[in-house]
């Protein structure tokens, strides 16, 4: 019984690296992809599938890496600008809790329904990012988001501007594919 646990731990904490290592490189090459106006962000992807795979802690590591990156690749730029502090807090804050929030929306639901499991926290991974996204800005740069937003109202400006389309492209490309993979490794071990 104790190799059985070692060898789990070896197998979640390979796992672990390998998804470590996609989230870093979808996040630096994810600006490439685009569905029109739309930069497509697959990273929270790996992210599920390791909270799912790997558990709450590994979810909510890859979450903070996924921050990390997203802090050194320059994506929060205009914001660390305007408020390094906020800016920090909030890309971390949110990266991890995605993760978090995913890993335990898995473990909920996963004795009920391991599909289901996934597609929740697909949707939670996402929605927990974004809705982190946003309490940030509201915290740390309403007075900029305001000046960004120029003559449009700031509603409009934040969720036609900043996060809508990104957001539902984020979510759909999660729910599809995070349950898929996620079958495709439980396939692997049979």
């Amino acid at each position: 019984m104790n190799t059985r646990k070692q060898h789990m731990s070896t197998e979640k904490l390979v796992i672990g690296a390998v998804l470590t290592a996609l989230v870093i490189v979808l996040q630096f090459m994810g600006t490439f992809v685009r569905l029109g106006p739309f930069q497509i962000s697959l990273v929270l992807i790996p992210i599920v599938i390791g909270a799912a795979k790997c558990g709450t802690l590994i979810g909510g590591w890859l979450g903070f890496v996924f921050g990390l990156v997203v802090l050194l690749n320059g994506d929060a730029a205009a914001f660390l600008a305007v408020n390094a502090a906020g800016t920090i807090l909030t890309v971390l804050v949110k990266g991890t809790a995605c993760g978090l929030a995913a890993g335990l929306a898995y473990r909920l639901l996963f004795k009920v329904n391991r599909v289901l499991a996934v597609a929740v926290a697909a949707i939670v991974c996402p929605v927990v990012n974004t809705g982190i996204f946003l309490l940030g800005c509201l915290l740390f740069f309403m007075g900029t988001i305001q000046e960004w937003a120029g003559s449009e109202t700031v509603a409009h400006y934040i969720v036609f501007g900043l996060v809508g389309g990104n957001f539902l492209v984020e979510l759909a490309s999660n729910l599809v594919l995070s349950p898929i993979v996620v079958r495709l490794l439980d396939l692997r071990k049979r």
